[in-house]
């Protein structure tokens, strides 16, 4: 008992302590609330895996309930993506909500603000609200319109929603104490006016949209929710929540949830997801998307979800990975070697080996006779269970331009002429007699002999070589598109740098190469991963087509980037 109390995170220490109190009744109820303004990225999925992992772990309820307050920046586009996406991670909610589901009763509730003197509506600009808020040591200075009558606010207020007030000329603020050592308890706004954009969901029903500080308790409150949980940032937002949740609960407000008058949601916090070598900014991820810096919200080099999925990251690996960093209270910065390590982990064992010639030059088995032979190799050596694959085999062969050097000293392994024996991956010994050049110098032919009776898998076939390498057969290769994504940033912490971070961008970040694939991938479909001998672990990119193969790295066989 002792050792599991141990291995819990302190969000489950917190729930299992309110289980065993019984408080909220024993239910478990917690949500996502995305904005949809945006496309989900991997640190909304740390997000994401502890609210619906807190349910599923203490049979509770997830919902997913959209923060959809600003028309200005949202979009169904980001609705049905957001779904979409949770979805591939393998997560199921309870129900779907929307904060604009609660407009009508976020409204009232502001207008009984305002009938209690809790209220106002203030005309000053953005700007010097922004300046009479003071600073953390210093109490900020009253609105002159703090102490307008009752019946004022209420007709302007009223006017806003109406649309006779111009989008910016006012908003609604709550009257609570400008001397406050917390700045989010100093008059903070409830409602803005935004007239310029229609509600993806409303349209021109409403003209004042609530803000975040004042429509999230309480959709948490309406829906149910026992435990809010959110990240770092929403610490200092915490005593403003239970603020407004003072005043519609209890013997103020009462009678809003169907939950009780005892029943509460409470709100806590862990840390944030930072990663190395990327940003997590909506705000600048939307501007490498605006600007064409990448090729949009799934470019394989993004850490959207869209962008892992068609990098080849599998949902099980992100999950995991999000299992190895664990959840505290302390900010930090995570390896992108350690992602890049449980997807290797993950894929080692189930992605079938094939072998790719990136840089090809022709090899001519000098010797080898007849129309070709089909060979037998295992999808990955040493796991008959998962199957073998066929390879086509021939006189003339691709094989990879760096495996031959015309002259080579004895730490050079590979194909040489002076009668070092080689192995063909799965195939034959072959040694190299010569090479052919173009006016240039460059090889474009190799010349071997191959050992007849030394095909693997035969007794012939035991015979030991230093060195072993890949080739495919020139007739049945197919040729392939293949993506070499790499770390969109050249630095560490690009969020830190005072730098443009468009100039932090890896100019490396993508190179594409024709390679000369097995005919194997004839078959292959969208999302099926693939390792490419001695090149790393590949996924079948989206662009694929039949007659034209496209295969993205979703990460290199080791780590270039241990020091």
């Amino acid at each position: 008992m002792e050792e599991q109390e141990k291995s819990l995170n302190f969000i489950e220490q917190i729930v299992e302590k309110d289980l065993a109190e019984g408080v909220n009744d024993g239910r478990i109820q917690t949500r996502f609330p995305p904005e949809p303004n945006g496309y989900l990225h991997i640190g909304h999925v740390k997000a994401i895996c502890m609210d619906f992992g807190i349910a599923e772990k203490y049979n509770g309820v997830c919902n997913l309930r959209f923060d959809d307050t600003n028309p200005a920046k949202e979009d169904t586009e980001y609705v049905e993506t957001i779904e979409r996406d949770i979805a591939w991670l393998g997560f199921k909610w309870g129900k779907i909500f929307y904060a604009s589901d609660y407009f009508q009763q976020l409204y009232d509730l502001a207008i009984r603000f305002i009938k209690a003197g809790k209220a106002y509506v203030d005309e000053q600009t953005a700007e010097q609200i922004a300046e009479q808020k003071g600073t953390p040591t210093e109490p900020g200075v009253a609105s002159p319109f703090r102490d307008r009558p009752i019946e004022e606010n209420l007709r302007l207020f009223e006017a806003m929603q109406r649309g006779e007030i111009e989008e910016g000329k006012m908003v609604l603020r709550a009257k609570i104490d400008m001397a406050n050592p917390n700045m989010h308890f100093r008059d903070p706004i409830m409602y803005r006016i935004i007239t310029s954009h229609p509600h993806h969901r409303t349209g021109r029903k409403w003209n004042v949209y609530p803000m975040y500080d004042f429509a999230h308790g309480q959709s948490d409150y309406f829906e149910g929710v026992t435990h809010s949980i959110c990240t770092l940032e929403f610490e200092v937002h915490r005593p403003l929540y239970d603020y407004f949740l003072d005043q519609i609960t209890g013997d103020n407000f009462c009678g809003l949830s169907p939950y009780g008058p005892d029943y509460r949601p409470k709100q806590r916090e862990f840390n944030r997801l930072n990663i190395t070598y990327t940003v997590m900014s909506k705000r600048k991820m939307l501007t490498l998307v605006k600007e064409g810096l990448v090729a949009g919200w799934d470019d394989p080099r993004m850490p959207t979800v869209c962008g892992l999925r068609r990098r080849g990251y599998t949902p099980q690996a992100i999950r995991t990975f999000m299992d190895k960093i664990g959840y505290t209270k302390v900010e930090g910065m995570i390896d992108q070697g350690l992602l890049e390590h449980v997807i290797r982990e993950d894929l080692k064992e189930t992605a079938p080996r094939v072998c790719a010639i990136f840089d090809p030059v022709k090899l001519v088995i000098t010797n080898y006779e007849g129309d070709g032979e089909t060979l037998v190799a295992e999808n990955i050596d040493g796991h008959e269970e998962l199957g073998t694959r066929e390879m086509r085999f021939g006189k003339e062969l691709w094989i990879e331009r760096g495996d031959f050097l015309e002259e080579a000293d004895n730490k050079f392994y590979r194909l040489s002429p002076g009668g070092r024996e080689v192995r063909l991956k799965s195939s034959y010994i072959i040694q190299a007699t010569g090479c052919e050049k173009d006016a240039n110098g460059n090889i474009t032919t190799v010349y071997a002999t191959y050992d007849k009776d030394s095909k693997s898998g035969t007794e012939g076939g035991n015979r030991k070589t230093k060195a072993t390498i890949n080739w495919v057969e020139c007739r049945s290769a197919l040729d392939a598109e293949v993506r070499l994504y790499d770390r969109l940033f050249a630095v560490e912490n690009p969020s830190a740098d005072e730098r443009d971070f468009r100039e932090l961008l890896n100019p490396d970040s993508l190179k594409i190469v024709t390679a000369k694939v097995e005919a194997s991938l004839k078959n292959a479909k969208m999302q099926d991963h693939f390792q490419l001998l001695k090149q790393g672990y590949f996924v079948v990119d989206d662009d694929s087509k039949p007659e034209h193969l496209v295969l993205n790295r979703t990460c290199s066989l080791k780590d270039n980037y241990l020091k």
